[in-house]
């Protein structure tokens, strides 16, 4: 289970991630106040971090981490679907942040070459966590 601090932590990142060459965008918005409301946290405490980003704070739990990268990995489709079609800037934006939560580059890897061979880029939950714990194991 997660604390308070991390599931901000969590939300303030993928808000970065979103964030990163530009505004969000309506469709990444509502995709982020989705996680906020699956996370437990509220509107105010969500919008609050829109404009005021917290420290990033590392996840003990593997399987939260990875977790965590499959919400980049669809965050990374919607913004190629819907706006910036740069597939290479997006894959080396989600490169850099699985590996600062702690991801082998192996796995993180093997993410991004298979997201191509599925329907809409999006990769299976099942799918991703094999790869992940063939990588850490």
């Amino acid at each position: 289970m997660i604390n308070k601090l991390e599931k901000l932590s969590l939300l303030s990142e993928m808000i970065a991630f979103a964030k990163y060459d530009k505004d969000i965008k309506r469709i990444e918005y509502n995709f982020l106040l989705g996680v906020a409301k699956q996370l437990e946290v509220s509107r105010h405490d969500f919008d609050y971090l829109l404009d005021n980003p917290i420290d990033y704070t590392h996840l003990k739990s593997h399987s939260e981490r990875i977790v965590q990268f499959h919400r980049l990995v669809l965050l990374l489709n919607i913004e190629q679907k819907f706006g910036d079609n740069n597939n290479s800037k997006g894959a080396i934006k989600l490169y850099n942040f699985g590996l600062r939560m702690g991801l082998s580059h192996e796995s993180i890897t093997k993410v991004l070459y298979l997201m191509e061979s599925f329907p809409n880029k999006i990769v299976p939950p099942d799918v991703l966590i094999d790869i992940f714990k063939t990588h850490y194991n």
